[in-house]
């Protein structure tokens, strides 16, 4: 009964919304598997003919505001989106999730002890103002990360990084203090310009919003023009970028409230690219003027609980809130059926994921007697009680993504017929993640996705060292997490090394600090007169300087 009963009620507002809007849907998109290889398709042969043209430019659609502009500190997909075109790394992921060479000229030449990772640079690597890149640069860059200071989210990265020493202009070598197998995916972080940054103090870096915000000096591909609040970001081509410029002369970032005003700009060809809800897959594909790229994302979603607030301290409680929620249904209705019910931290597409963990299936009845065990009954009014307090509590998800929206009220419904209370409110991204994050953490549960690293170290995200200033905002703790995470980076042997990660799996599947959601594909709607794109599972604007338009 409260499957039929969510799915016609879904479908009600989903019809409403295309009455009102033509639109609708939420800034992720999802599935199963991931759909054919993105194709590079073109107008009457023009382009095969004539190859990628110069010139021109693209409106990108997106309904999230970024926070910094400095590659440090970012932790959000929106900033991160505009970092990529600013900013060089010494390695950077293809589309197969292989490292590859970019500032570097080759992957690291490591020691026969593994604890050597020596990398020569490209020469003649221009800053955006003139001035050479060099290893003084990705010294002062990853020296940054060590310092006592640094009030980033990834100091955990780098505990094995004993020093970063300059060989010579174009030779940097990093020497760490025990094997780290992790390590060569930690050299895509973009590099900063020692020459501007280096008179700021690391305590205040952060904080530094003459270069975060205001001017960003990368030797990526685009240089930053201006960011006006709420309404567009414009960066422009690098003439004199180290792979050659660029094909585009401009690329605008367009704010807009929601996914449901991006989608009707681009039906009326204000913008050229945007994430595509799963929801408007239909839609979309009545368009003459555009086609959908999909892929699985090396991602998933979840609700995470503040696992230091009452209730949520309760494993019971957890397990039950998972068992409370057909994850199935939102699947089916709220991502269209194109994505994959999750069960643990981790994706698919990674080497580490676990043949089997611990499932929560959808059992209303199930989780009533967990609660029931945890001390929960019904009061007078049908609301749970324990100790004279109602189950109550609020889930956020930030402004603009339809999606998390809806997923807040229908869990605010599936919880409502056990007897919780649940309040959904969406905030401004900005103000969200301030909330969420340290040292706030002020919150129940937040709606909200992963979008993984390369190498699935899980110590960034689930060790308790990570609570005070990391990414552990649900304040998660374990002793048997700490030691298996604090160890599996010097693990050489790949399948023994998933097999320690599998453990720590195997206790965040049981122990349900999210209710992990699900494993999503992403869509993208590109204008048809876009070419050159192609989709990576995690990078949005994935070699944007490839890109070219046909007018």
């Amino acid at each position: 009964m409260v499957n039929k009963k969510w799915l016609s009620l879904l479908g009600l507002a989903i019809a409403l919304m295309l009455v009102l809007a033509a639109c609708g849907g939420g800034n992720e998109a999802p599935a199963e598997d991931p759909a054919e290889e993105p194709t590079e398709e073109t107008e009457e042969g023009t382009e095969e003919a004539t190859g990628p043209q110069a010139g021109g430019s693209v409106v990108l659609g997106t309904s999230g505001e970024p926070v910094t502009f400095n590659p440090l500190y970012s932790q959000d997909s929106a900033s991160a989106d505009v970092i990529d075109l600013i900013h060089a790394s010494l390695l950077a992921s293809d589309e197969n999730l292989d490292m590859v060479p970019s500032v570097a000229t080759d992957l690291p030449e490591i020691s026969e002890d593994g604890l050597t990772y020596t990398l020569t640079l490209n020469e003649g690597v221009l800053f955006h103002d003139g001035e050479e890149l060099t290893a003084e640069d990705v010294k002062f860059t990853y020296d940054i990360f060590k310092n006592a200071d640094y009030t980033g989210p990834r100091a955990g990265d780098f505990t094995e990084l004993e020093s970063v020493e300059v060989v010579d202009p174009y030779t940097v070598q990093f020497n760490l203090s025990v094997v780290d197998a992790s390590f060569t995916t930690r050299l895509g972080y973009g590099i900063l310009p020692k020459h501007i940054l280096e008179e700021v103090p690391v305590a205040d870096l952060e904080e530094h919003m003459d270069y975060n915000r205001n001017n960003p000096i990368g030797a990526g591909p685009f240089v930053f023009g201006q960011y006006v609040d709420g309404q567009y970001i414009e960066v422009s081509a690098f003439d004199d970028y180290f792979e050659g410029r660029p094909n585009l002369d401009k690329v605008t970032f367009r704010v807009f409230a929601d996914t449901n005003a991006e989608l009707l700009a681009f039906e009326t060809g204000e913008i050229d690219w945007m994430i595509l809800p799963a929801t408007e897959l239909a839609t979309a594909e009545t368009y003459d003027h555009a086609r959908i790229s999909s892929t699985l994302a090396l991602r998933y979603d979840y609700i995470g609980w503040n696992n230091d607030r009452a209730p949520f301290d309760d494993v019971r409680v957890r397990q039950a809130l998972t068992m409370a929620i057909d994850r199935q249904l939102i699947v089916d209705s709220i991502m269209d059926g194109r994505a994959q019910v999750a069960h643990a931290p981790a994706s698919p597409l990674s080497w580490a994921y676990p043949d089997s963990v611990t499932e929560f299936e959808y059992d209303p009845e199930g989780a009533l007697a967990l609660l029931a065990e945890a001390g929960w009954e019904p009061g007078a009014d049908g609301i749970l009680e324990k100790d004279g307090e109602k189950f109550s509590f609020e889930i956020l998800s930030n402004d603009g993504n339809v999606i998390r929206k809806d997923i807040g009220v229908i869990v605010q419904q599936m919880l409502g017929e056990i007897g919780i209370e649940v309040t959904p409110r969406q905030m401004e991204w900005g103000a969200f993640l301030e909330q969420i994050n340290p040292p706030n953490y002020d919150f129940d549960a937040v709606v909200l996705a992963w979008g993984l690293a390369l190498d699935p170290d899980p110590t960034a995200i689930w060790h308790s060292k990570e609570i005070e200033a990391g990414l552990n905002n649900i304040s998660y703790r374990n002793e048997t997490v700490d030691e298996l995470a604090g160890g599996n980076k010097q693990i050489v042997d790949q399948d023994e090394r998933a097999a320690a990660i599998g453990e720590i799996y195997e206790i965040l599947a049981e122990e349900q600090p999210y209710t992990y959601l699900y494993y999503p594909e992403q869509h993208i709607l590109l204008s048809n007169r876009v070419q050159g794109f192609t989709h990576h599972p995690r990078v949005n604007m994935y070699k944007l300087n490839e890109w070219y338009v046909t007018e």
